[in-house]
């Protein structure tokens, strides 16, 4: 049977304690397609918000990548891991009891992070460093210097406050669990700022948890769990026009202006002129034509997507 192809921005629910490569895998065949990319990766220990791009609408990848994040976390007052996460071999447990870990300091220590701040992201990253995983060199005992990089964080809040005792290596140690919500430009390193907290307060630091929880207009509320056999994808997914519509402005092309763009011809528009990015809407079935700029009242393709076709859906080689 016939039908039309898997299309669209699916927003996924990342478990704890798999790669977001997986989730691509899991993605690929349920949809029985290959052509599925992500716009940024969550690490296995965090969950949340991880959006994907299924058949041409992977072509809206790059306008997602760099939109900004929101994340609540867990951050371990007294404990240093390799990885400034619980996924990391823990480095140094010299524990909250001997320092100042006030509400008061913690407070200075949270706000010194706010603002556009200059972070140096984590060692254990997927960052390159001459070509090569910074997470493969920390990995091989390779000394890794990773260069800092500007970020904002426009919140950066402490919700909760827990003071226990764990054990690390057997012995008991004092700790503060403090509870964070964060507001962030792409690029930012949470598992970065827990660990600049635990410096700034002599304790070190590193995440115990975290979750992504929006991606721009996006949040995990309308995700879907993919490993939930019951869920529909095809039906989750979100339609490209309607995805465009909420990161740029629109403008509405009948059948034939809609046709000329497709055909590579520039069209007349009464819109603005702007370097864009644009949405080109075709009225007739609310189809994403391309993503344009306006010059001198004339459309101008970016990005330019293709017309459905019916193909056959089959699993073609996209096995989990």
């Amino acid at each position: 049977m016939l039908e039309t192809a898997p299309d669209g921005i699916l927003l996924v629910d990342k478990p704890q304690g798999i790669s977001s490569h997986r989730v691509v895998s899991i993605a690929r065949r349920r949809l029985g397609l290959k052509k599925v990319g992500h716009a940024g990766t969550l690490d296995p220990m965090a969950t949340g918000l991880l959006l994907l791009g299924i058949g041409p609408s992977t072509r809206l990848l790059t306008h997602l990548v760099g939109l900004g994040k929101s994340y609540t976390a867990t951050i371990r007052l007294g404990v240093s891991t390799d990885s400034d996460d619980a996924d990391g071999t823990p480095t140094g447990a010299v524990g909250t009891a001997s320092a100042d870990v006030s509400d008061a300091a913690v407070e200075a220590a949270v706000a010194a992070q706010r603002g556009e701040i200059s972070q140096v992201p984590s060692t254990v990253s997927a960052i390159k460093v001459d070509g090569r995983r910074a997470y493969d060199l920390a990995r091989r005992g390779e000394d890794v210097v990773l260069k800092s990089r500007t970020v904002t964080i426009s919140r950066f809040d402490v919700t909760g406050r827990n003071d226990r005792v764990v054990s690390v290596d057997g012995e008991d140690v004092a700790v503060v669990d403090l509870d964070v919500v964060v507001d962030c430009s792409s690029g930012t390193y949470v598992r970065a700022l827990a660990r600049d907290v635990g410096a700034a307060l002599g304790t070190g630091a590193h995440l115990t948890a975290l979750r992504r929880t929006e991606v721009g207009p996006f949040s995990v509320d309308d995700a879907v769990d993919l490993e939930d056999e019951s869920v529909d994808v095809r039906a989750a997914l979100a339609r490209p026009a309607d995805v465009a519509r909420r990161l740029f402005p629109a403008v509405p092309l009948d059948a034939a202006a809609a046709k000329d763009l497709a055909d590579g011809k520039r069209v007349a528009a009464d819109h603005p002129d702007t370097d864009g990015p644009v949405a080109a809407v075709a009225t007739e079935g609310d189809r994403l034509v391309g993503l344009v700029s306006v010059r001198r009242g004339l459309l101008r393709v970016i990005t330019n997507f293709p017309t459905p076709g019916a193909v056959a859906a089959t699993n073609r080689g996209a096995n989990a």
